[in-house]
């Protein structure tokens, strides 16, 4: 497989995510978009102006395609572990979206094979690549509030998603909290040892009927000992809140919701500001763009991708550490690789 001129690209799902990635990548040098399958492609000719070449329902075109030599999976978690492993043997690169799959031995399975076939292989944590949350790493990483004793995370939708959407979500710790569940790894540094979940149902009592809940707290504990608190709410009125604090032995460091303007406007009849930015399309897109840049790059260059396989697994194991502890009411330690 070359990796010469054009990165040639499949991408496996065209639904919200895929699109988006799509259309960032037409917009990138030397990319081709040469297939994109989805089973609902007969109502998707709209992509053909994003520099898509081909449509199919099969996702094995893609595969089967030896000019293709990257391919993007953004096809529903359940279909992951069996395109990663055929993608894998195929010799094909590989970005996947999170998680990995809701199983901890299908993961591994996957991870086989991506060992031996030696592919490079991107894992969908846009968040590490915003430039707020990469610019604390580096704060941490260089020691500017001394040692890590308190990491704070508070991530909240604007709305809940649909019923159909819940079913196969894996729940609110393997959906939605896996992304803060990798960003607490990556700001501190450090493995998380052993978590406590408490939650509840409190935006919509149907989603219990998925064995699932709406708004839930997460407490971790650190192997460097440092402590940390993760809040999920399937819905924020007033938008997307997306923040985080860093507390340490020689200070704090704050990260605040992005906001259309940054205008405050003060009368007598109280302060006003914007809202936080709608949903994750707006408030990541800039790292969307750089997590696929930088995947690019490590094709390119043969050097490490930024988001590995092992990162996409210690972020599954502490969700489901966490659903359990949901369910026994008890700390649940996280097994480490």
């Amino acid at each position: 497989m070359s990796t010469n001129n054009a990165m040639v690209v499949g991408v496996i799902g065209a639904g919200r995510i895929g699109k988006l990635h799509i259309s960032n990548m037409e917009k990138m040098k030397n990319v081709r978009i040469k297939a994109v399958s989805d089973p609902f492609v007969d109502n998707m000719q709209d992509l053909f102006q994003l520099g898509v070449e081909k449509m199919t329902k099969n996702y094995q075109d893609i595969i089967d395609d030896p000019e293709i030599n990257i391919v993007f999976i953004c096809a529903p978690t359940d279909l992951h572990v069996e395109i990663i492993i055929e993608a894998a043997k195929a010799g094909k690169h590989i970005f996947c979206e999170k998680p990995i799959s809701f199983s901890d031995e299908e993961t591994i399975r996957a991870y086989e094979a991506i060992k031996k076939a030696g592919v490079k292989f991107q894992l969908g944590f846009n968040r590490r690549f915003d430039r707020n949350f990469s610019k604390v790493k580096d704060l941490v990483v260089n020691k500017t509030i001394g040692d890590l004793h308190i990491l704070k995370i508070a991530s909240r939708d604007p709305e809940p998603p649909n019923l159909e959407y819940i079913a196969r979500s894996g729940g609110i710790f393997m959906d939605m909290m896996i992304h803060d569940f990798d960003m607490a790894r990556f700001i501190s540094g450090s493995e998380v040892v052993e978590v406590f979940a408490i939650g509840s149902t409190l935006i919509n009592p149907q989603i219990s009927e998925y064995n699932d809940i709406d708004t839930a707290i997460v407490t971790l504990k650190f192997s460097n000992g440092a402590v940390g608190v993760i809040d999920n709410s399937r819905q924020a009125v007033y938008g997307y809140d997306q923040r985080l604090e860093v507390f340490g032995s020689k200070g704090s460091i704050n990260v605040n919701n992005e906001t259309e303007t940054r205008i405050e406007i003060a009368t007598k009849e109280g302060v006003r500001r914007d809202n936080p930015l709608h949903f994750f399309l707006e408030r990541y897109n800039d790292a969307y763009i750089m997590e696929v840049k930088q995947f690019f790059e490590a094709i390119e260059n043969n050097t490490e991708v930024t988001c590995k396989f092992e990162d996409g697994i210690m972020a599954q194991r502490i969700a489901s550490s966490a659903k359990e502890s949901l369910m026994t009411g008890q700390p649940v330690k996280v097994k480490n690789l």
